[in-house]
């Protein structure tokens, strides 16, 4: 993330504090001035060193080995948690932090420091300062630096806000509540405008599952719109859920398209970060600007549903019905700080997860165990991500190449032994296997298969897994009932 420059032609004295700011905060704390500091709630380490610019924790491919964004530099997020722990400060990494402020990009936040300080005594911030009450300087502290990193626009803060409604908006949500196990599955979207196999896919797997997810152009790459294809399956009787990629909205572009898809009847939405562009087709795209994280976006939407508001705080006559979604990443960086940055979602107003894959149902139980030690698992639906690896080429390049992902060596000895005749049915009965063991795991509400472009095994997966739904019919059946 380069450093930012005003947009904006300053005063003098604006110019000598921006440029001291710059000299001091620079070297102490890899400073970009951005203008909207939050350096107390990132344990003194500059978030916007991050390649993404996220500002409210690490993405799904944080490692302790580096950023794969740009693998010449650490993790700052992963620096950041590693940091709070053992300063004992992890609990204040979970307040929600704003989007910048354009207008302030640039330029200092000490002159804002220092109009707090007037504003509440400066005998008073001093006094508290130097008390030994650690209570006193803690809200003193608090009182100067929170309006400052929480304008009026925004004021996140750390704590859960349960869904402002009773009755659930979504079919997968009402099975859910239900307390039924559901399967949902994705459909890749077309790289054309076609949609004949994509209907085709939609029919083939909606009797089998609760939802289907329609992916937001994953690596980078183009392909249809995830709203486009939500639509599609609404018209052919499938329950979509439409992920939307930070990646490439602004804030403003957010706001319109979730109205828009709630008027079109789509209800469940998946808040993503988006793989960086890094990850997509050449020439790479610009990827040092991100307007909105995955949690600022859950937060936009979780008020606009509840509170019935924009950003700009305009009042929304009618707000759209959403069930909010996240992903979650158990093997990204350590189960702990995994389990910290997944708490911050469910405040900010995750309703379920889908998470990346899983291959490791020992591991999947490590992060699972951090999250009830934040006893958080009664306020989210958790789906597992399981992909049937059709190949050992399949296996080792998600293992070694996608973010987030970890895939044990005995099971790529198993493909391995399988041989080019046998490895994807080797890879189906690793499927079968693993969901065996992970859906009697707590706090495991689902699985979500993501087939890569398999569809046509979701519905035996389903079947030999005893997954279907309570309301399935098999195709003889739905004839007699008819």
């Amino acid at each position: 993330q380069p450093p930012f420059l005003p947009f904006k032609k300053q005063t003098l004295g604006q110019r000598v504090l921006i440029t001291t700011e710059k000299v001091i905060k620079g070297p102490l704390f890899g400073c970009r001035m951005c203008g909207n500091c939050m350096l107390q709630e990132t344990a003194f380490i500059c978030p916007m060193e991050c390649p993404k610019g996220a500002r409210n924790g690490p993405c799904g491919g944080s490692t302790s080995e580096g950023c794969y964004v740009d693998e010449t530099r650490p993790c700052i997020w992963y620096q950041i948690y590693d940091r709070a722990f053992k300063m004992g400060r992890e609990d204040m990494l979970l307040e929600v932090l704003p989007p910048l402020d354009w207008d302030k990009v640039g330029t200092e936040t000490w002159g804002d420091v220092i109009d707090q300080v007037k504003k509440v005594g400066t005998g008073k911030v001093i006094s508290g300062i130097v008390s030994r009450d650690p209570v006193q300087r803690t809200t003193v502290m608090d009182a100067v630096f929170r309006p400052v990193r929480q304008p009026d626009w925004w004021q996140g803060d750390a704590e859960y806000h349960p869904p402002a409604y009773d009755e659930p908006i979504s079919n997968l949500e009402r099975r859910l509540r239900a307390g039924e196990f559901v399967v949902t599955t994705e459909v890749a979207p077309p790289a054309s405008t076609a949609t004949g196999l994509l209907t085709k896919n939609i029919n083939h797997v909606k009797d089998y599952t609760a939802a289907v997810n329609f992916t937001d152009c994953p690596s980078a790459t183009p392909r249809m719109s995830s709203i486009a294809c939500s639509k599609i399956a609404i018209e052919n009787g499938a329950e979509p859920v439409m992920q939307i990629a930070a990646r490439d909205r602004t804030r403003t572009g957010l706001q319109s398209e979730v109205i828009g898809a709630s008027a079109m009847g789509i209800k469940n939405i998946l808040c993503l970060s988006g793989d960086n562009a890094r990850m997509g087709p050449r020439p790479m795209g610009r990827s040092d600007i991100l307007d909105i994280d995955s949690i600022q976006m859950l937060w936009i939407l979780r008020r606009m549903r509840d509170e019935g508001v924009y950003l700009d705080g305009r009042n929304i006559k009618y707000p759209p019905q959403i069930f909010i979604g996240a992903a979650a990443s158990p093997f990204a960086s350590e189960p702990r700080f995994q389990a910290l940055r997944e708490h911050k979602k469910i405040n900010a107003g995750a309703q379920f997860f889908q998470t990346n894959l899983v291959y490791d149902p020992d591991g999947l139980e490590t992060w699972l165990n951090e999250l009830a030690k934040r006893d958080v698992l009664d306020k989210v639906y958790i789906l597992i991500g399981i992909t049937p690896l059709k190949s050992l080429k399949m296996a080792e390049y998600m293992h070694n190449d996608v973010p987030g992902v970890f895939i044990p060596n005995k099971l790529l000895k198993r493909l391995e032994a399988a041989g080019p005749d046998g490895e994807m049915e080797e890879g189906v009965q690793i499927a079968l296997e693993l969901i065996e063991q992970i859906k009697t795991k707590q706090g495991v509400n689902g699985i979500h298969l993501m087939p890569v472009a398999w569809e046509s095994i979701v519905p035996r997966i389903v079947e030999e897994s005893g997954l279907l739904p309570p309301d399935f019919k098999h195709a003889e059946e739905a004839v007699q009932a008819a």
